[in-house]
């Protein structure tokens, strides 16, 4: 057990470490699979691993903050379609969650702590 606190960088997170944060980054695809699954399956594997590596805590509060801000925004991107520009905006929304996921994922798999741009941190 740890303490959760912000990223240590001295820690240097092993293997095992390295893939359940990966796991974390991916778990957001399941949203194409399962209304709100980018957000469930992220938090599941978060509130498993989180107490055994504070490597995993930090990849899955990111990953679960970013899911819930690209949700609030594409909630507002519904409601500006009426005016049009919603469309335009969900298009840019969706490129930009899956550079951001996917940067996401490869930074986990180099062992760097992550933080994703744009992001409400709703988790501390």
């Amino acid at each position: 057990m740890y303490d959760p606190v912000e990223p240590d960088s001295l820690h240097i997170p092993g293997p095992e470490e390295k893939n359940w944060a990966m796991f974390c980054h991916l778990a957001a695809f399941a949203g194409f699979i399962l209304p709100l699954g980018n957000i469930i399956a992220p938090l599941a594997l978060w509130l498993m691993k989180k107490q055994e590596s504070p490597y995993v805590d930090h990849h899955g509060r990111e990953v679960l903050n970013f899911q819930i801000t690209a949700l609030i925004a594409l909630v507002v991107c519904w409601l500006l379609a009426f005016v049009l520009i919603g469309f335009v905006l969900m298009v840019l929304l969706g490129a930009l969650w899956l550079v951001f996921t996917l940067v996401g994922l490869v930074k986990a798999s180099q062992g760097d702590y992550f933080r994703y741009p744009l992001t409400l941190r709703l988790l501390h």
